[in-house]
């Protein structure tokens, strides 16, 4: 359990590193496809903030990425030498999924977006648009995450349990 709860804080704080990465260092639109409506429709594509800010925020976003993956497959590998269950694995997959939209939810759609002005230090042209005082303006999304999430964990188990011996 311990292990889990350790695995989704990296999940957690790769994320968090590739919220980072987007936002401060890359600044392309792309990576607010998941912003309200009217938010998207006033960013502006930014310069680059200093000589280099692009391929460090692209670097960090693939290692961040990386260490998400290798959450995962460091999970999956102890899991396969402590011969887990089907269900074992299930829980431990679900759990980091499940923590980590928690975290989504509460910190990233609700603590950075409504209430701290992370985004508008990086965009002011934000200032004062509707969706920033929106939480759960991606509500049908996150619904479909989370029934989705067990049978993505369902999966891996299965997979996962095909290497145990």
């Amino acid at each position: 359990m311990k292990l889990t709860l350790f695995l989704s804080l990296v999940f957690i704080a790769s994320i968090m590193l590739m919220l980072y990465s987007g936002v401060a260092l890359v600044q392309n639109k792309k990576f607010f496809t998941s912003a309200p409506k009217d938010i998207q429709e006033v960013i502006q594509e930014k310069p680059e903030r200093f000589r280099g800010a692009h391929f460090l925020g692209y670097t960090l976003a693939l290692i961040s990425a990386l260490c998400i993956v290798g959450a995962f497959l460091f999970g999956a590998i102890d899991g396969i030498k402590n011969g887990f269950t089907v269900w074992q694995f299930f829980a431990r997959f679900l759990a980091m999924l499940w923590l980590y939209k928690a975290f989504d939810m509460i910190c990233f759609d609700w603590l950075l977006l409504t209430k701290s002005h992370f985004f508008q230090h990086y965009y002011p042209e934000i200032e004062g648009c509707e969706g920033l005082n929106k939480y759960g303006f991606n509500l049908k999304s996150q619904i479909i995450k989370l029934i989705v999430f067990p049978f993505v964990a369902l999966l891996a188990a299965w997979i996962c349990t095909l290497f145990v011996r």
